[in-house]
């Protein structure tokens, strides 16, 4: 059997993954606050748009594209301020609260593509995103094996997929919380969660621009 990528370096690629998603980020926060306030459907809706800005920076470093953020200064400081922005403006949307209820049965399909929008631009305005598939996913790549796109489209793909399930993860469970918090203790503690989780934004906004200066 002929082997497209190196196999030995499956298991670390597989480790990397788990704990590039698990680290605590922009996508993480937004997601935990999304569905804890306004239920699955939400979280669901925004991880779909997450996956796809995902997909076009896979897209981007296949085609050679997104190394321009990394030689053209200027492109890098405005996505990583636009990125630090986005956020603290998310976290102003989590702190005013939602207009649905936590099992999220009665938002609106439009409001659900908005979410959708809301989670692309989360993450295409994410520069350690674009850094992930510029710096990192190029190491797991070897010389003897199926060409560089190839090789750079299957491990993009499988990121992809460990992110949609790690993230499907998150808004489950975050779901959850704000159900049971809603049901068991109404109004002023999930006024409260729902504010804490826009504090977190916030400061995970603050780690992002300290974190992806140059």
């Amino acid at each position: 059997m002929t082997w497209p990528i190196d196999p030995s370096v499956i298991p670390a690629f597989l480790a990397a993954m788990v704990l590039v998603e698990l680290t605590p980020g922009p996508n993480m926060a937004y997601l935990a606050a999304l569905s804890a306030d306004r239920g699955r459907v939400a979280g669901f809706a925004a991880v779909l748009g997450i996956t796809a800005g995902l997909a076009v920076y896979l897209v981007a470093s296949v085609a050679g594209i997104a190394e321009l953020l990394l030689v053209w200064r200027p492109a890098w400081e405005i996505l990583r301020w636009a990125g630090v922005l986005y956020l603290l403006w998310l976290a102003w949307e989590a702190w005013r609260g939602a207009d649905a209820d936590p099992d999220g049965v009665a938002l609106p399909d439009g409001s659900r593509w908005r979410l959708v929008g809301r989670g692309f631009l989360a993450n295409i305005l994410n520069p350690k995103a674009a850094l992930f598939y510029v710096s990192l996913l190029p190491s797991f790549l070897r010389d003897g094996y199926a060409p560089t796109q190839v090789q750079a489209g299957l491990f993009g793909v499988t990121h992809l997929l460990i992110s949609l399930i790690l993230h499907s993860a998150i808004v489950l469970g975050a779901a959850q919380a704000g159900h049971l918090i809603a049901a068991f203790a109404p109004g002023s503690p999930m006024t409260r969660v729902r504010k804490g989780l826009a504090i977190g934004i916030a400061l995970v906004a603050i780690w992002l621009a300290w974190e992806t200066r140059r």
